[in-house]
């Protein structure tokens, strides 16, 4: 695991004030509607010394919390994205939530807030695959409130290719740079196009496809490409492009799919570092750590022949 280079104060902080300073990098207000973020366990008034981040608050996460001593888990995804009845310790959500009551370890979750943000999800994917002179694929709808902040917070990242490649060449530099998962980095179009832009966004990105177009990207990296959306988009933008009079396949981004975890894991060090910078601006501090545990749910391939 990384870890933040600040020791536990001897008056930690309270979750309380931890939150907020984590609301402050990824304001609620900027979360899709759907989404279910913020505080899901703890106690505002508890002291908080040890902060652990991750992807997903899966048990083998839980463990890792709990075994290190973690007053407060930070992930990427939601416990809970729709409503329940019940916490039961008898359901393996349920089960969760009792461990870390029992436990002393709060829950929070900054998700599309975190996608949104400045130096978020999308900001970590971009900078490892060297976008540069970037911008938000989408604008967030919701503006933060903070000043200066708001034109660059959105969904996914659009931008120039510090250094221009293939499309071959651009798949291998993803896969370099993200956690290694069973799945791999998968790639749609000819290898040796020439690519010079890129969007990309983390997580499940194949809603985006329009934007993509719209935002003239040679190539788009983001995960859980399913088969209809990915064929049709390539269809529909090659048979625009020559009902244009578009000659070849300009117009038609190429794909790059990777694991939904890997594209997502990269924010982490990010939110370690602001979280210290956020604390340390009021003259707090707690110790932060990133899960290298692989929550990706796959576990192997098997390469066809």
């Amino acid at each position: 695991m990384s870890s933040s280079d600040a020791p536990a104060p001897d008056v930690p902080p309270t979750l309380a004030q931890v939150v907020a300073a984590l609301d402050g990098l990824y304001p609620p207000s900027t979360a899709e509607g759907w989404d279910a973020v913020g505080l899901v366990v703890g106690v505002p008034a508890a002291p908080v010394r040890k902060v652990l981040f991750a992807v997903d608050p899966v048990s083998a996460v839980v463990d890792q919390a709990l075994d290190w001593g973690a007053d407060l888990l930070v992930t990427h995804h939601p416990l809970f994205l729709r409503g329940v009845s019940s916490v039961a310790a008898t359901t393996f959500k349920g089960s969760v939530v009792h461990r870390l009551l029992t436990g002393g370890c709060a829950l929070h979750v900054a998700h599309t807030n975190a996608d949104a943000a400045p130096r978020g999800v999308a900001d970590a994917l971009a900078d490892l695959v060297g976008i540069t002179d970037r911008r938000p694929l989408e604008v967030s709808a919701a503006p933060s409130g903070g000043e200066g902040t708001d034109a660059a917070r959105g969904i996914g990242r659009v931008g120039r290719l510090a250094e221009p490649t293939t499309l071959a060449g651009f798949a291998r530099r993803v896969a370099e740079a993200l956690p290694a998962t069973a799945q791999g980095i998968r790639f749609s179009g000819d290898p040796d196009a020439p690519v010079t832009t890129a969007a990309v966004l983390g997580g499940s990105g194949d809603g985006y496809f329009d934007a993509v177009r719209a935002a003239a990207a040679d190539v788009y990296v983001t995960s859980d490409l399913r088969h209809h959306p990915a064929s049709e988009l390539r269809e529909r933008a090659e048979f625009e492009a020559r009902a244009a009079g578009v000659p070849g396949p300009a117009g038609t981004p190429f794909l790059v799919d990777t694991a939904h975890y890997a594209s997502e894991w990269p924010w982490l060090r990010y939110a370690v570092e602001d979280l210290a910078s956020a604390l340390a601006a009021d003259g707090l501090a707690v110790e932060a750590r990133v899960s290298e545990l692989v929550t990706d749910p796959w576990t192997g391939q098997i390469p066809s022949r």
